[in-house]
């Protein structure tokens, strides 16, 4: 097997393991009490926030541990807009960044706040002249998120953190995908992460909030992490999580660099030997390890299981992967085809025969995948010329919709449209992206009795 998700979740280093086995031995007292078990837990705490914080590149009192990273972008924004509620309730998100911060702006949203959601372009790269747009006399907090998590992108975070710094106001950036690449530059004011991203165990997470940021948990507060984390430290997980941070920054400079050119390799191979594909995210500014590119007229879900069945570990943001059967909040900001979407992460160390053999089975996988839906791999013939043609594909789920589209357009003459009736979600983002790569125009949406009618014009 291949594992090739370590953007979800990087295999425990094994620098994080030694780490652990002896912290459980050592660590395993309240760090609060002033007895030889508690300075000996005191002692390890005090160790990996030091060390934690050099990577960061922050003072250790600016640190504190949560259970997660998760729980460090909610306790950072609850508590960044808490203690400048003076200033105003407005919060500025990017259109892509992590769930975690959209839901924490959904809430705060719920709760009588404002929030501006900035766009961003074709490769999901946002623009800090649109943060200074968005910036208002009542903005509390703005977040931006240090590189995306679907795509890779890297996203400008020293010109954002330099508008914010002028308009003197705070910016929060999640760097759970960079943080084990290197540290976070500019004049950022809060940052979170998330261990087990860069091959630290579950379970840990930092928040960093700098000196002079104002800042206040909302609830009941704790002794321990300076009242920002309530509960009993996991000194074990924190020791190895430190420890695993020191480690792949030591690994980073070499790694990063072999694994751009294997990821480079995919980025360049896939459009070669898999036909419709399309390839997402930034080509210059992005994470080594990710690749990301999404397949026309494939069921997102059945390819990962083809993959699956040949022995490779990938991930999707294809709308046919969800539960809810929506597209992916990235993909659809991106504007980019979602269907039949595969993100490929590579974890630190992955070789380089490993990614020749997926490079040798993705062509077959999709193929089988396209000849099970009935793709249009043979055109029918023409049928009598018509000004414009309708695609009943109601009730069919992504890809289905683009599918049926795909068929009928070579039967219609140039100039002519066809309106395709769907209702599944992810057809109001794939019908526009398969006109883009396939050189159709893409008329626009119109409400129908069930549903709503895309229309597309052949050119």
């Amino acid at each position: 097997m291949a594992y090739f998700d370590a953007a979800s979740s990087a295999p425990l280093h094994p620098v994080a393991r030694q780490a652990l086995l002896a912290a459980l031995d050592e660590g395993w007292a309240d760090p609060a009490r002033l007895y030889r078990e508690g300075r000996r837990a005191r002692l390890l705490l005090d160790a990996a926030r030091e060390t934690a914080a050099e990577a960061v590149g922050c003072r250790p009192d600016e640190l504190t541990f949560t259970t997660s990273g998760t729980q460090a972008v909610h306790t950072g924004i609850a508590g960044a807009l808490t203690g400048r509620r003076r200033t105003g309730r407005h919060l500025i998100v990017s259109a892509v960044e992590h769930s975690c911060v959209l839901h924490a702006a959904d809430a705060h949203e719920a709760g009588g706040g404002t929030v501006t959601r900035v766009r961003v372009d074709r490769t999901g790269r946002a623009d800090a002249a649109a943060y200074a747009e968005a910036l208002r006399p009542d903005t509390a907090l703005a977040c931006l998120q240090s590189a995306n998590h679907e795509v890779g992108t890297e996203q400008p975070v020293t010109e954002v953190a330099e508008v914010c710094r002028a308009a003197r106001v705070p910016l929060l950036v999640d760097a759970a995908q960079s943080l084990g690449w290197g540290p976070v530059e500019g004049s950022w004011s809060l940052l979170t992460a998330s261990a087990h991203k860069w091959g630290g165990p579950p379970g840990v997470g930092l928040l960093v909030v700098r000196k002079g940021v104002r800042f206040a948990v909302p609830g009941p507060t704790d002794d321990r992490e300076s009242g920002r984390q309530p509960g009993f430290e996991n000194i074990p997980a924190i020791v190895a999580a430190a420890a695993s941070l020191r480690a792949v920054r030591a690994e980073a400079a070499a790694e990063s660099a072999r694994l751009r050119d294997l990821t480079e390799r995919i980025r360049t191979r896939v459009p070669q030997l898999v036909p419709d594909v399309e390839v997402v995210g930034h080509p210059g500014h992005r994470l080594p390890g990710i690749v990301t590119f999404s397949c026309l007229y494939v069921d997102g879900e059945a390819l990962l299981h083809a993959l699956d069945g040949e022995g490779f570990s990938v991930s999707s943001g294809s709308s046919c992967t969800s539960s809810t059967l929506t597209p992916s909040h990235v993909l659809k900001a991106m504007g980019v085809l979602s269907e039949g979407n595969v993100r490929v992460s590579l974890p630190p160390g992955t070789p380089e025969e490993d990614v020749e053999r997926f490079l040798s089975v993705l062509p077959g996988a999709v193929a089988s995948v396209r000849e099970h839906l009935d793709a249009p791999a043979v055109r029918a013939e023409a049928a009598a010329p018509a000004e414009e043609r309708v695609v009943d594909a109601l009730g069919k789920r992504c890809p289905l919709p683009v599918i049926e589209l795909a068929k009928i357009i070579d039967e219609v003459p140039v100039g002519g449209t066809v309106r395709v009736l769907a209702d599944d979600e992810a057809a109001r983002l794939d019908i526009p992206a398969w006109c883009e790569m396939r050189g159709q125009e893409y008329v626009g949406e119109e409400p129908a009795e069930v549903g709503s009618a895309y229309v597309v014009r052949r050119v």
